[in-house]
């Protein structure tokens, strides 16, 4: 996969993996957010390609976590039964645009276009809170405030089965999406 992501950097951004890596050493900059910023907001790198630009300029490891490995530890230690919902989700989320990247974290998959519009953490072993970002946006019975859940987004969904994947909640992701 980090290889496949290697050439497309060349394919989206116009010059070689190593030529995107000698920029990000030469700009002087030392943290990891500093250059990750200067790719995305000079350069329009979505966050899993500058990721991978600036670990391989930083050296710190051969590329980013393989996303199968994230996830594979999300969904385990009792988790299991949720995959099944994760995997619904995101068959779902798949069909916004070819622009949808998935971005798995240590506890999380933020979901991004432009910018984060939501997100899928598997919360305990019964229950996925699903963020959504769309500000604004009134709040229901099952769409609430996010509150103290995470910063990142406006509003959290709770589901427990994969029936709950249904056409209200594709919606509303769809809104932040369509925002983001």
């Amino acid at each position: 996969m980090v290889e496949k992501m290697m050439k497309s950097i060349e394919e989206k951004y116009g010059n070689p993996f190593q030529e995107w890596v000698d920029i990000v050493k030469s700009s002087g900059l030392e943290k990891h957010g500093e250059m990750m910023k200067l790719l995305k907001s000079e350069y329009g790198f979505t966050h899993g390609f500058a990721n991978l630009v600036v670990h391989k300029a930083r050296e710190s490891h051969t590329g980013p976590p393989k996303t199968s490995d994230l996830i594979d530890a999300q969904y385990g230690k009792g988790k299991e039964g949720l995959r099944l919902i994760y995997n619904a989700l995101v068959k779902e989320i798949m069909k916004f645009g070819k622009d949808v990247e998935l971005a798995p974290k240590k506890t999380y998959v933020s979901l991004r276009r432009t910018k984060q519009f939501g997100l899928i953490q598997p919360s305990t072993k019964t229950r996925l809170d699903i963020g959504i970002n769309n500000k604004g946006k009134d709040t229901t019975d099952r769409l609430e405030a996010s509150g103290s859940f995470n910063a990142m987004v406006s509003h959290r969904v709770r589901i427990t089965d994969t029936n709950q994947v249904d056409t209200e909640l594709i919606k509303w992701l769809k809104e932040a999406y369509e925002k983001a």
